[in-house]
């Protein structure tokens, strides 16, 4: 790995500090948005760290139905890899990039052996709880909460237009195309929004704060 390459991971995964010999090991890997990382039932190929870019964690159901369980940017973890080198299990999501990512992977041999330096391990055990937590709040979501409800709160705080298709709602809500397009109509009757070709526009941030703020179903 080029020097400024290993700076730029340094600041990003300060805790592989003490573990510059394994630095020489590490690759870069730039690809283009749409690049599927792995997918569930495979063996995990190594702990991925991202430099720049994003890379969208999701799980698919027998029906065809996708839920997204989180998504991994720079200086973030993996839940799904590290659970699948830490039990030596196959993966059970997949990893698809949402733009241009550059990252670098750890070899299931390497992370084992990092795994023994405390830093290292206090680093990515922090992380592991940290996204079990956002788990919990996503699952605490998808039982508990109303879809219109969580539709309007998804809508909110991108600002008065959101650029998004039915079908992407529909995969980070855990749903389906048809439903998201019929509570968007129902969000346009009541004058709450405006529906466009891949574009919402918000007229009434307030009535969808509103909508979000409920909990019960």
């Amino acid at each position: 790995m080029p020097a400024t390459a290993s700076a730029a991971l340094l600041a990003l995964y300060p805790a592989m500090a003490s573990l510059h010999h394994l630095l020489p090991r590490l690759q870069l890997v730039q690809v283009p948005a749409g690049t599927q990382l792995f997918r569930e039932h495979e063996a995990c190929q190594g702990f991925p760290m991202v430099l720049s870019g994003e890379v969208r964690v999701s799980r698919s159901g027998a029906n065809g139905r996708e839920l997204e369980l989180y998504r991994v940017q720079p200086g973030e973890m993996c839940l799904v890899s590290s659970a699948g080198l830490f039990a030596n299990q196959p993966l059970t999501a997949r990893g698809v990039t949402t733009g241009e990512t550059t990252l670098t992977l750890l070899a299931p041999p390497d992370f084992q052996s990092a795994m023994a330096d405390p830093a290292f391990r206090g680093f990515v055990l922090g992380l592991f709880a940290s996204r079990m937590a956002d788990l919990t709040a996503l699952i605490e979501a998808v039982a508990f909460q109303r879809l219109d409800s969580r539709l309007a709160s998804t809508l909110l705080g991108h600002g008065q237009q959101v650029r998004v298709t039915h079908q992407t709602l529909a995969d980070e809500l855990g749903t389906v195309r048809e439903i998201i397009t019929r509570l968007l109509h129902r969000f346009e009757r009541d004058g709450l929004v405006e529906l466009s070709r891949e574009c919402i526009t918000i007229h009434d941030s307030a009535g969808l704060r509103t909508i979000a703020a409920l909990s019960a179903r």
